[in-house]
């Protein structure tokens, strides 16, 4: 009799635990959507791609959608993507999706991220709640340098 008592525990055991590793892993994380007509404009980014000395050469392209908000003041909703440790940042990453996320983006129907540059002065504290960006946006054709493609300058928390 114990011992069909300690088989019929470690079954209800074993159901529970299966039960909440459903729970964890069976479902996509939630999260608030962020497309706007600005991140739509920011999803037409191409790139020309050619090759020399055996390497493979991305070159961004913007057409004529995104050059239209080129150096022009855009508020851009998403979540904050760190570049540095700390818990204050002046330089970011901002994505329409959550940092457990983020390997999606700039893949489908998912824009690439956008490299954030605040006012002189400015930090924004790390959270993993969506926040608001204003600021200039400038497109960016020289990454050799590191940086994105796409920035925004003497940005602003909101």
């Amino acid at each position: 009799m114990k011992k069909l008592i300690i088989i019929a525990f470690m079954a209800i055991g074993i159901y529970g635990a299966h039960a909440q590793q459903d729970e964890l892993f069976g479902q996509v994380p939630d999260h608030t959507p962020m497309m706007n007509d600005t991140w739509e404009k920011i999803n037409t980014l191409m790139y020309k791609v050619t090759h020399k000395d055996n390497q493979t050469i991305y070159t961004p392209h913007f057409p004529d959608e995104l050059k239209a908000i080129d150096k022009k003041t855009v508020t851009l909703p998403g979540y904050l993507v760190p570049m540095n440790g700390g818990r204050d940042h002046e330089t970011f990453m901002l994505s329409v999706l959550p940092i457990m996320q983020c390997m999606f983006c700039g893949q489908g129907e998912v824009p690439p991220m956008v490299e954030i540059f605040m006012k002189k002065g400015k930090k924004v504290r790390f959270t993993e709640e969506p926040i608001k960006i204003k600021g200039t946006v400038h497109l960016n054709s020289n990454t050799q340098e590191g940086n994105a493609e796409i920035q925004i300058l003497d940005a602003e928390l909101i």
